[in-house]
């Protein structure tokens, strides 16, 4: 292999990925060394960092992820990046994203607990339904259409929507605060403010007064500090007041009714972590479907006897749906930090030394996968890691794959070929493998 500082500075620099994933680069790294380290050096935006180590290997991913002893998400976050003060450390350990057992495990119970089976049947109908109507939308206007924006985007926000409570016109705020935070690293995202506050609620107008303008250098400040995201939070906590006073049928208010008075708990959920759980589920939850819905559709543009086959057999969508999450893997890597020093494919690891994992390498691993760089739909593709594992494993995994089976079933059933119009435009991020834009040709 070339070398292998600039092997890993090409995987660090987030331009590489707007040509595509290096996943030869990984596969050469995962055979032959399971574990590299990464170099940190000063990018936009980025400041020079200590560095990281990068785990490639399936069975090593697993074990780094099930192990929070070990490798924590509180002590230095679930990001690559550092935060930038003691303070912007603090906020982020307050996310349950970033949390470690005992504490992470109070938060996810109630969490669990709100997404009841009537909930969770009424999304499923929903789901199907706002699928459903998507394409109506599709099937209504010119043949040409951008997917990744005109038809992957809405699905997730409309769920998000209906689990946050979010009334439907402000469901566009859901896009921007996505694209801030997920985009920090793409010039066309950093700065995304499609919502029109005229047709929002007085709650998202008042949210939009305090939203920060870009700086002399056109960059907004860190999404990931609460000051870089003061019209999600002024958002967030006149929703959970309101959900408070006035509860409905969805999650969150589900959530908010909730006690927790078993041992470590703490009463109810307060309006601080009601905040950081909608900043979570507006953000995380919206991610991984965000881009792996037009990654789907990419897989099949690129695999037309996939698509001819799922058409005449779509009760192999579920399992297609899987392979598309393992083959295009919309979150790449996240962040552990090492509590003691230990040793991961023979390297040794220093206690306070960066941890990240590559699910990108590791749903690639020919030591799982058989022939790992193919898209087949007949493998069981279901050991794959996009929607993480451990203690973190996704908790919205099951309406991840609810709304990819529908909207999936939808456009293979009503048109009768689907056709690539152009590049996909591919988001500048190490983080996530997005799609900015998917210009796609349908038939009726």
């Amino acid at each position: 292999m070339a070398d292998l500082a600039a092997v890993t500075a090409l995987l660090h620099d987030p331009s590489t990925y707007v040509d595509d994933v290096p996943y030869a680069v990984l596969a050469g790294l995962r055979r032959e060394h399971g574990i590299v380290r990464v170099e940190e050096p000063e990018q936009a935006g980025w400041p020079e960092g200590p560095g990281y180590w990068l785990v490639l290997r399936h069975a090593d991913v697993t074990r780094v992820l099930r192990d929070p002893r070990t490798f924590s998400s509180h002590l230095g976050g679930t990001q690559i990046r550092d935060p930038a003060t003691p303070a912007d450390l603090a906020y982020v350990r307050r996310m349950m994203l970033n949390m470690d057992p005992p504490e992470h495990s109070r938060i996810r119970r109630m969490l669990a607990r709100s997404f009841t089976p009537r909930s969770v049947a009424a999304l499923e109908d929903q789901i199907e339904g706002h699928a459903r109507r998507i394409v109506d939308r599709m099937l209504s206007g010119p043949r040409e259409v951008d997917a990744a924006r005109d038809v992957a985007a809405d699905l997730p926000l409309l769920t998000l929507a209906d689990v946050l409570g979010v009334p439907q016109q402000d469901r566009g705020l859901l896009y921007d605060w996505s694209n801030r935070v997920i985009g920090w690293q793409d010039p066309d995202y950093a700065v995304s403010a499609t919502f029109n506050p005229a047709r929002g609620t007085d709650i998202a107008r008042s949210a939009i007064a305090v939203r920060p303008a870009p700086d002399g250098a056109g960059r907004m400040p860190d999404p990931r500090s609460r000051a870089g995201m003061p019209d999600l939070y002024a958002y967030a906590a006149a929703l959970g007041e309101h959900k408070r006073a006035v509860p409905g049928d969805d999650v969150m208010s589900i959530l908010m009714a909730q006690r927790d008075d078993s041992a470590g708990g703490d009463g109810h959920v307060s309006i601080e972590e009601f905040e950081n759980l909608f900043w979570l589920f507006a953000v995380a939850g919206n991610e991984t479907l965000r881009n792996g819905l037009p990654g789907g559709l990419v897989a099949l543009l690129g695999h037309p006897d996939a698509q001819r086959r799922l058409r005449a057999e779509p009760d192999g969508i579920p399992a297609a749906v899987e392979e598309m999450l393992r083959w295009w893997t919309p979150v790449m890597v996240f962040r552990r930090t090492a509590t003691q020093t230990t040793e991961i494919a023979g390297q040794r690891v220093a206690a306070g030394d960066k941890v990240v994992v590559s699910f990108a390498s590791a749903n690639r691993d020919e030591a799982l996968f058989d022939r790992p760089d193919d898209f087949d739909i007949d493998r069981d593709a279901r050991a794959h890691l996009a929607l993480g594992h451990g203690p973190h494993f996704c908790l919205g995994a099951h309406l991840a794959r609810v709304q990819m089976r529908a909207l999936f079933s939808e456009l293979l059933a009503r048109t009768s070929w689907i056709e690539s119009a152009g590049e996909p435009v591919r988001l500048r991020s190490n983080f996530q493998r997005g799609v900015k834009r998917l210009p796609v040709r349908w038939t009726p």
